[in-house]
């Protein structure tokens, strides 16, 4: 499994690095990349048929979504065949990832490994995010042209999907630094890692990341309550906070005020924004019960736009309203069920007695979720391949079974022979 294990990093690291996996031959390999890792897998499960198959309760929502979309696609209910086809291809990729992730990442070192990996991730991301913004010379990495427009930050063409992925990321740290998941002398590097990111985030300058990162804190706040987190914990992951800040103010708090304040060139503006929203709404009311088709929004919309400007709208603006459109209520009842599922399964995990690793991993994912799922109100994260196949392998980790603590474990190893000692020794 240690195959597979190393299989979805790499995949997760690729599509971030190639600027989300938003293009058609990047998305292939990140698909074809899910399609071998589970032959890779089906391939050890047959040498080793006496491993057990974990089955989130994630699964049911996502088969749901697959399967409405496959009953648009059969029944002819889609406005645009090709493109529910393309979109039910992707929606496999990351159910394949999402499944994968529950079946190789279960013991403590692999979760562990995950996370720092991420966390890795994240620092190189948000560090290089930071030294290209002060070096721009309007390419990608310095020598790819951006024909298609946009405004870019680190390896996204756009700042605010750099935004949502570090809204992923950063949490996680978090988490770790505020229920002391980390050894003591890992403490300054994790610090440093997670005040890099933070940092990087706030100078993108993407409204919906930073309000959506500050959601992430509130949700982070809420769990560490739940679990009685003391006061000196808070502290750390305050103190934190305060260098990031100060770190942002250092590399020039005047250009991310700017952005609260007027909308730059190549943005879209408020009332733009509010025109999208508009007409997907009217595509939900007019399409309610079988929605147009996964994936065929661009080209639906043209016919319910209120404000032409001659540019393609691919996406609305809010991945909520854009399931309803796409998918009809069933699509939204079911992602509503995949919330629902989520959350409860993440705050029952966080209650449980468990090591400070588990409650720092527990508390980081479900607040990174927390974080992307906001900024979706006002963009579109969960249709970018990398954010939206990390939003589900966070979603895993939010659910994933609490580990114990070494004082738990060591009651169950010695409280079971004892146990059956004195049964056996009754005549």
């Amino acid at each position: 499994m240690k195959l597979v294990r190393i299989g979805i990093c790499v995949a997760m690291a690729f599509a971030v690095l190639l600027h989300g996996a938003v293009e058609g031959w990047s998305e292939s390999i990140f698909e074809i990349g899910a399609a071998v890792l589970l032959l890779v897998w089906a391939f050890h499960i047959f040498r080793e048929p006496d491993l057990t198959l974990r089955w989130s309760p994630l699964n049911w929502p996502l088969l749901g979504l697959l399967l409405w979309g496959l009953v648009q696609l059969l029944a002819g209910w889609t406005a645009y065949p090709y493109l529910t086809r393309v979109e039910l291809l992707r929606w496999t990729a990351y159910f394949i990832y999402f499944f994968l992730a529950a079946q190789v990442f279960r013991e403590k070192r692999d979760i562990k490994m995950l996370v720092w990996f991420l966390i890795l991730l994240g620092f190189f991301i948000g560090l290089f995010g930071i030294v290209q913004h002060f070096t721009f010379n309007g390419k990608l990495y310095w020598i790819r042209k951006i024909t298609g427009g946009g405004i870019p930050f680190g390896p996204f063409v756009n700042r605010n999907h750099f935004a949502g992925f570090m809204e992923l990321t950063v949490p996680l740290g978090l988490g770790l630094l505020a229920t002391k998941g980390v050894r003591k002398e890992l403490v300054p590097l994790t610090a440093l890692f997670t005040v890099v990111q933070i940092g990087a985030l706030v100078l993108s300058g993407s409204r919906g990341g930073i309000v959506g990162f500050v959601f992430g804190l509130g949700v982070l706040a809420v769990v560490l309550w739940i679990r009685r987190t003391a006061a000196a914990q808070f502290g750390a992951a305050a103190m934190i906070l305060l260098a990031a800040l100060t770190l942002v103010a250092w590399l020039g708090i005047g250009e991310v005020a700017e952005r609260f304040a007027k909308v730059g060139p190549g943005e879209v503006s408020l009332m733009r924004r509010g025109v999208m929203l508009n007409g997907s709404w009217h595509i939900f009311l007019d399409h309610p019960w079988t929605g147009t088709g996964a994936g065929t929004l661009i080209d639906v919309y043209p016919r319910y736009e209120g404000l032409y400007d001659g540019k393609v709208i691919e996406h609305a603006h809010d991945d909520y309203v854009e399931m309803l459109a796409d998918m009809g209520l069933p699509g939204g009842l079911l992602a509503a069920a995949f919330l629902i599922l989520l959350f409860r399964g993440a705050f029952q995990e966080v209650r449980k007695n468990q090591s400070a690793l588990s409650a720092g991993v527990h508390a980081g994912a479900i607040a990174a979720c927390g974080s992307l799922l906001l900024h979706s109100f006002v963009d579109f994260n969960l249709h970018i391949p990398s954010n939206a196949a990390l939003f589900l392998l966070l979603g895993y980790l939010a659910t994933s079974e609490a580990m114990p603590s070494i004082e738990m474990r060591r009651v169950k190893r010695y409280t079971v022979p004892i146990v059956d000692t004195v049964v056996s020794a009754r005549p």
